[in-house]
């Protein structure tokens, strides 16, 4: 496990950075805002996680030279992924692609990162299938799972619509609403809001 990797930081973070990236995460990832929900389990996961590299890096036990040169190559991939995450954001997708498509070490990360690139584009099929390859590369990661099951979930509402037949009355503004929804939420998951009032 590299700590800084979990709390999303550079290798150079200091104490102040490594805090405030440690309260935002737990306020993100904290059990009790999940009740019922399935993904529960997996946000104690990644609590688990988050702690562990918190007390880690506060200790300041991870200044030996391999974990730095580990935490130096994280810290170069993870500068380009947070490169194209930006460019995903900012609507440019072919240059996101093209930055993705440069990138030899094919990890979850990437797959997650392409997938979005791919709904983006609309090949939705595509999409699927590698954020259900980051899924399966990094299965703790709850961002590429609550990804994976928007783009389920959407997928059944297309699904459903092939398959309807001439009975069509009301449920179809229903079928919209979720739709948009499940679309939403995906895009909150990057860092963008599809909806602006919800």
């Amino acid at each position: 496990m590299n700590p800084y990797e979990v709390l999303g930081l550079n290798p150079n973070a200091t104490q102040e950075e490594i805090k405030i990236a440690y309260r935002k995460l737990t306020k993100q990832y904290h059990p009790d805002q999940y009740g019922n929900n399935p993904l529960k389990e997996l946000a104690e996961q990644k609590m688990r996680e988050i702690n562990a590299a918190y007390t880690e890096l506060t200790k300041g036990s991870h200044n030996n030279h391999s974990s730095q040169s580990n935490s130096n190559t994280y810290s170069n991939s993870s500068y380009i992924y947070q490169e194209i995450r930006q460019l995903i954001q900012s609507g440019k997708t072919s240059l996101a692609e093209s930055k993705l498509n440069a990138i030899s070490n094919r990890d979850a990360e990437w797959h997650y990162l392409y997938g979005v690139v791919c709904l983006n584009k609309n090949w939705f099929d595509a999409a699927l299938e590698h954020i259900n390859t980051a899924v399966n590369m990094d299965p703790n990661n709850f961002e590429y799972r609550q990804g994976l099951n928007s783009l389920k979930q959407r997928s059944s509402g297309f699904s459903n619509n092939y398959y309807r037949t001439t009975n069509r009355n009301s449920n179809d503004a229903c079928d919209c609403c979720i739709q948009l929804w499940c679309l939403d939420s995906l895009c909150e998951c990057m860092g963008g809001d599809l909806i602006g009032c919800c």
